[in-house]
């Protein structure tokens, strides 16, 4: 059997969009405080989907008496799941397709889902430590066929993306039965936006994307600078999510609660492990401590958003006009989205739309990577 490139390449494009709205739908579950809606993983309350009738309700109330059913939040976090889920199949897919001509990698690829598959089950019947042993088997296997893969780097990325997501699905378990840990969270929305990466740009990459020109290939190393400040940013913003230091400063922009440089505890706020076993839902953190988190976000901001812009001028300067001219309109409108969470008092709307935009800047720097680098070879495709 033979897995055309060309069912490929529209599959890794819709994994692609797909990726993007499970980062989406993951904001608005988030940010709705619907993260712990469903105590149990991966089920909900038990059930495959949540429960609505009052019978149902009554009796997940009654397994779970620390958190009763709120049916308005349950069904957006597992609507989540199966919206990531569904990912989880398409990536999968990819992964065979990138495989499948080589007999050793194709088998650990479908070795790895099998470990995945067994891991769940395991979970799911209580046995943690062997569940955990069986994920930690299925996350390296596509490393490995990646690895042992005789094809270029974007085939490759698709088998290590297989990887990525089964971590996600672990980070996942791990949001609930640690209680919204803000380290586990925002790990989860940096799995995500890697993943999303990932499969950006081997659909790039697979479509053609790359050059010749060396005025063009010259930008590379600035493009990878780009990814890493915008990589570092989006965890800055994740922190800020997840330790609820959104409306540290109230809604005072550009100062912080009255002040330009409030009182601070960068020592607490960025303390990345804490306690097993506490509610992280609301945060724990004094004032102090989140102000220091939401100041170094917006410090984050500013050398992103000039880093940026000046990246979008080199870009179109050097031919790549349209990934320049996204670039600085998508960084104008996320500090116009960042302000607004701020003075308006962080609406779900705007906040949810802050995440998109974070993500769509991230697609556009993997453009530019893309397009910066040699054309893909014969064998790409």
């Amino acid at each position: 059997m033979s897995i055309k490139p060309a069912w490929v390449r529209p599959l890794a494009w819709l994994a692609t969009a797909f990726a993007l709205g499970v980062i989406v739908f993951g904001a608005f579950v988030r940010l709705s405080n619907a993260g712990l809606s469903c105590p149990d993983w991966p089920t909900c309350y038990g059930q495959v989907t949540w429960p609505t009738h009052h019978a149902a309700i009554a009796a997940a109330d009654a397994a779970f008496p620390q958190r009763p059913v709120a049916v308005h939040l349950a069904w957006r976090e597992q609507v989540h799941r199966f919206i990531a889920g569904t990912l989880g199949v398409l990536v999968l897919l990819l992964a065979l397709g990138a495989t499948w001509r080589q007999r050793g990698p194709r088998w650990t690829v479908i070795a790895a889902a099998l470990a995945a598959a067994g891991g769940i089950w395991l979970y799911m019947g209580g046995e943690r430590v062997y569940s955990s042993a069986l994920a930690a088997i299925a996350i390296a296997l596509p490393v490995l066929a990646a690895w042992r893969l005789r094809r270029a780097a974007p085939w490759k990325v698709l088998s290590v993306a297989l990887g990525l997501i089964i971590f996600q699905a672990m980070l996942g378990m791990w949001t609930v039965t640690l209680l919204l840990k803000p380290a586990i969270v925002t790990s989860h929305l940096l799995g995500g936006m890697c993943t999303f990466a990932l499969l950006a740009y081997a659909a790039l990459r697979l479509s053609g994307a790359g050059t010749r020109e060396a005025r063009v290939r010259r930008l590379l190393p600035w493009v990878v600078l780009g990814l890493l400040l915008l990589t570092g940013q989006i965890f800055l913003g994740g922190w800020t999510s997840t330790n609820y230091a959104a409306l540290a400063c109230g809604t005072d922009f550009p100062r912080c609660a009255g002040n330009w440089w409030p009182a601070m505890n960068f020592h607490q706020g960025f303390i990345l492990w804490r306690d097993v076993g506490v509610n992280y839902e609301g945060g724990i953190l004094d004032e102090a401590a989140r102000a220091a988190i939401q100041m170094t976000h917006r410090i984050g901001a500013l050398v992103v958003f000039t880093y940026g812009l000046w990246l979008a001028w080199r870009a179109a300067r050097a031919g790549l006009k349209k990934q320049g001219t996204m670039l600085a309109v998508l960084l104008c409108a996320q500090v116009l989205l960042g302000i607004g969470n701020v003075v308006l008092g962080l609406p779900l709307a705007v906040a949810t739309a802050h995440n998109a935009g974070a993500a769509l800047l991230l697609f556009t720097m993997v453009w530019l990577l893309a397009c910066t680098q040699r054309p893909p070879a014969q064998r790409e495709y």
